[in-house]
Order: structure tokens, then sequence, then C-alpha cells
């Protein structure tokens, strides 16, 4: 989401200046849910296999205690769907790091 509408620059770049906290960006492109597209029925399989492109298998790999953020409302439930993993929103990571309450 956050790509195709600036770029995530502005993200890495401010959770980058959080104490203690490396930034990995995954190299995909759309995680499939495009807006409301794979919640369609008939758009399901489609959505999820790609998903499975790229962001799903990085999102696997990533340690236990990583945090998986992602600006879109869609993206975050793909990707609890495709991988059983909650991303939270950049906004709510800057917040509990700053808030010193580490807790996915």
């Amino acid at each position: 989401h956050q790509k195709s509408l600036s770029g995530t620059n502005y993200s890495h770049n401010v959770i980058s200046l959080l104490p203690g906290r490396q930034v990995h960006a995954i190299e995909c492109g759309c995680c499939g849910m495009a807006g409301a597209f794979g919640f369609e029925k008939k758009h399901y399989d489609l959505s999820m296999e790609i998903g499975e492109l790229a962001l799903f298998p990085a999102i696997r790999k990533a340690e236990a205690d990583a945090i998986i953020a992602a600006s879109g409302t869609s993206c975050r439930q793909q990707i609890l769907d495709g991988t059983g993993r909650k991303a939270l929103h950049p906004a709510q990571v800057l917040y509990r790091n700053l808030r010193f309450d580490t807790a996915p």
C-alpha cells in the first residue's frame, strides 16, 4: 500500500532512528490483497498466490521476535491470513518503542 502511494523510505528512515532497532525492507511487490480484491471469494486464491511470490516466504523466515510493519490495513490482514503473523502499522511501532513497550 505504502509503496504505491509514496514509497517506504519515510517509514524505514523513521523506524531506523529507534535505538536498538534494525530495519529490513522486504523486496516484494503487492501483498496480493490490493484493497478489497483479496477479500472477494473469486480472487482469494490469486491473492494468496501473489503473497507467496515474495512477501509470505520472507515473513516466515523472519525471527519469531521480529516486528512486522505494514502501513496498509488490507496488507496487515493479508500478512495475518497468509503467515499467521500480526503486522503493526509503522505508527504503532513508533508508539510502542517511544513508550519503551516492546511487546509485539
